[in-house]
């Protein structure tokens, strides 16, 4: 930045992100800002992507089976909260949480409900499926983690949020059919355009100490593509939470 006579607040001026985001590139080597990010800011300092962040790079030309994953972590909880940040703000076009609970997402990400309904303002189309605070597979899997704060309320919680945000074209929201619960609770999935955070839920432990993936697609039929579906097929299965709600 200094031969390019730039401070970390006119970097972020022109690539379009906060001065704090600039100084965290700075500060955490093993942190890779999201493409379009790193390609505007290589372009300010005038450098190849390689000189700056070097695994990007190195991700880019993997060839096995895990070249879609970029991160793996052994829990949910120790993704840093700036992933998920970054993740839903650089997202243009499809943001799809479905997650059986989804209430973390408003402790982890700050001001969630206004970025959201930025987002939305802005053309991006944004999904939340739930699972059912009544249903069968809720209680059993209360019984199963036994922990004060319950399935059912964590599930409120978020539906408490969503209310919030009702009017705002581009939100939509569904509980999961009661046939497809199972399959739901075993298994989260957050889509960002085309990168996704994947949780599959491990016996008795609750979400955030469940592993994670952070995918990026590289073309149909890999990993990113077969969550995806996954979560669509769900989806398609939904019952609109306004439809349960006066049903």
């Amino acid at each position: 930045m200094e031969s390019a006579g730039l401070s970390p607040r006119k970097l972020a001026l022109k690539v379009g992100v906060s001065g704090k985001t600039v100084e965290r590139w700075i500060n955490d080597s093993e942190l890779v800002p999201h493409p379009r990010n790193r390609e505007d800011a290589c372009k300010a300092l005038g450098v190849d992507e390689e000189m700056i962040w070097p695994k990007a790079v190195k991700e880019r030309i993997k060839t096995g089976g895990d070249r879609e994953i970029v991160q793996s972590y052994p829990y949910r909880s120790a993704c840093p909260s700036t992933v998920w940040s970054e993740l839903t703000e650089n997202s243009t076009e499809e943001l799809f949480f479905s997650g059986y609970t989804n209430y973390f997402l408003w402790t982890t990400i700050p001001d969630f409900s206004g970025l959201l309904r930025r987002k939305a303002h802005e053309g991006c189309r944004i999904r939340f499926l739930t699972g059912d605070p009544n249903g069968e597979v809720t209680r059993q899997r209360e019984a199963i983690e036994d922990v004060a704060l319950t399935v059912s309320t964590r599930i409120r919680m978020t539906l408490e949020s969503l209310k919030k945000l009702e009017g705002v074209e581009g939100i939509e929201s569904r509980f999961s059919s009661a046939q497809d619960a199972v399959n739901h609770v075993s298994l989260s999935v957050f889509r960002f355009d085309s990168e996704a955070l994947v949780t599959p839920h491990l016996a008795r432990l609750v979400g955030h100490d469940s592993p994670l993936l952070h995918l990026r697609s590289m073309g149909e039929g890999g990993m990113f593509s077969r969550f995806s579906e996954h979560a669509e097929e769900l989806w398609s299965r939904g019952v609109p939470v306004e439809q349960q709600n006066h049903g």
